[in-house]
């Protein structure tokens, strides 16, 4: 704020300011006019009201080509003021009522209203611009004070809703996790090269107030990321981090998982990963919830060619081994994945939001048959149940000794599901498990399992003819497992 008070006294301009501003200004060296003695008002109620006065506002909002304004203006003695700059209190970033800001927010609604004369600044980053345009022309022109003045709104009604999300909460009852209304803010943070198509132009927005986890996220190799970089990375980042504790990794192309494990070792991981499926792999996401390795860098020099790799961090020398091999592979490092909240989506005429999905509760999990899943089995389930909850509906996981060797995603029917992840893990899951991510309506889809080498099944329940699929499992000797949770994406 000096620089810009500063620079503007260099240009003949007279400045106005609260006390405790106009105090910080004669210090800093910018000579300013206490707005308490231009008023002849003092501050009232605590430093609550201020500039909430008919001198500011008279001189904000008057029509200067209006005679009766111009007249109105000199009989109460108001000069007119051609810019206004406000840093609003930081509400977002420390919410109580205190940091409610009320004289700014006005202030710069009337500049914003009335920009065929006044300058709207609400934005420090464009302080230093402005200062040049003054310089150059001795006026803000109408343009930039157009473009001002759609800034000044967008702050101010972004305030707005952070404030009356804040009021909201604790008078959302704790059983309604979806709120009566809700105010979407987005900035846009980027633009990318192109959206999910050449043709289509994109960019990343961002939530203010709520945390941007992309700008913690570093591009250490690579070209910029795209619409489905971005995508894909957040996919593969986030099934990697939930498939349990120790050592994982996933394979993501297009947003649906074609390979994963878990293992002693991040690189064994990785090379189980994409030995799931190297041909789907080419050109995918490679993710690994440990830091990148020397054995690991090798497995990726082999593997099929990755456009995105992502990881919590590298070891000395490996981001350039990797560049060295993989010239145009972008080489993310990631913090964790942020907690799930709010899902939103488009649609024509309106928006769908859901809430997070509920964490997985295996203990609460049925076994429905007479044969009960062995401790290895099941640990195969986990894994199996973790990779379906991540691929599009319909969806078929078969895994076996931590890896999900078949992969069946996006299938119109569940029984079709199962025959592709059987097709895709070429009998390497045998003894293992297959998960599904809605219930099996025909014992068919058990079937296509078992001959697949499955040994225990899970799936929702639910069905109307779940007692024949429980009853056709019990035939072929497989334990089956029912969630009790649906696990639909789309």
């Amino acid at each position: 704020m000096e620089e810009l008070a500063s620079g503007l006294r260099g240009l003949g301009w007279d400045i106005l300011a609260s006390a405790g501003t106009a105090r910080f200004l004669r210090e800093a060296g910018a000579e300013a006019r206490d707005l308490a003695e231009y008023t002849g008002a003092p501050p009232l109620l605590g430093h609550r009201v201020v500039t909430l006065h008919p001198k500011v506002h008279g001189g904000l909002l008057a029509d200067r080509e209006d005679p009766s304004h111009r007249a109105e203006l000199a009989e109460r003695g108001i000069e007119p003021i051609d810019l206004v700059a406000v840093n609003l209190y930081p509400f977002s970033s420390r919410p109580e009522e205190g940091n409610i800001d009320v004289g700014g927010c006005a202030l710069l609604r009337a500049a914003a209203k009335n920009h065929r004369y006044v300058t709207a600044l609400s934005d420090p980053a464009d302080y230093q611009p402005v200062l040049e345009e003054l310089h150059a022309r001795g006026s803000t022109s109408a343009e930039t004070r157009l473009r001002l003045a759609q800034a000044a709104f967008t702050r101010t009604a972004a305030y707005d809703a952070a404030i009356a999300d804040w009021f909201a909460r604790p008078a959302a009852p704790a059983a309604e996790p979806l709120p009566p209304a809700v105010r979407l803010e987005l900035q846009r943070a980027e633009f990318l090269r192109y959206g999910e198509n050449p043709d289509q132009p994109a960019a990343r927005y961002r939530q203010p107030g709520a945390g941007d986890w992309w700008a913690d996220v570093v591009l250490l190799n690579g070209p910029p990321l795209s619409y489905l970089n971005l995508l894909d990375a957040a996919a593969g980042w986030e099934l990697a981090n939930s498939l349990g504790e120790g050592p994982a990794a996933a394979v993501v192309k297009h947003a649906d998982p074609c390979g994963a494990a878990v293992a002693p070792r991040p690189a064994q991981a990785l090379q189980l990963a994409y030995e799931c499926d190297r041909r789907a792999a080419f050109g995918g996401v490679a993710a690994v919830n440990r830091p990148v390795d020397e054995e690991t860098a090798e497995v990726l020099e082999r593997a099929p060619q990755a456009d995105v790799v992502i990881a919590p961090g590298y070891g000395e020398g490996m981001v350039e081994r990797i560049a060295a091999r993989r010239r145009n592979t972008r080489v993310l490092q990631a913090p964790p994945p942020p907690p799930p909240g709010l899902s939103f989506r488009q649609i024509p005429g309106g928006w769908l939001a859901q809430g997070a999905l509920p964490a997985d509760r295996p203990g609460e999990w049925r076994t429905v048959t007479k044969r009960r899943p062995s401790p290895a089995e099941m640990e195969d389930v986990l894994l199996a149940w973790r990779v379906c909850a991540a691929a599009s509906s319909n969806a078929a996981v078969l895994a076996a000794g931590g890896t999900a060797w078949g992969i069946g995603a996006g299938q119109p029917d569940r029984v079709g599901a199962v025959r592709m992840a059987a097709a895709k893990a070429e009998g390497r899951a045998a003894g293992g498990a297959c998960a599904s991510d809605g219930f099996f309506p025909f014992p068919d889809g058990v079937e296509e399992a078992a001959a697949a080498g499955a040994a225990v099944v899970a799936q929702p329940g639910g069905s109307v003819n779940d007692r024949a699929v429980i009853d056709r499992a019990d035939q072929l000797g497989l334990a089956m497992l029912f969630t009790g949770r649906r696990r639909f994406r789309h």
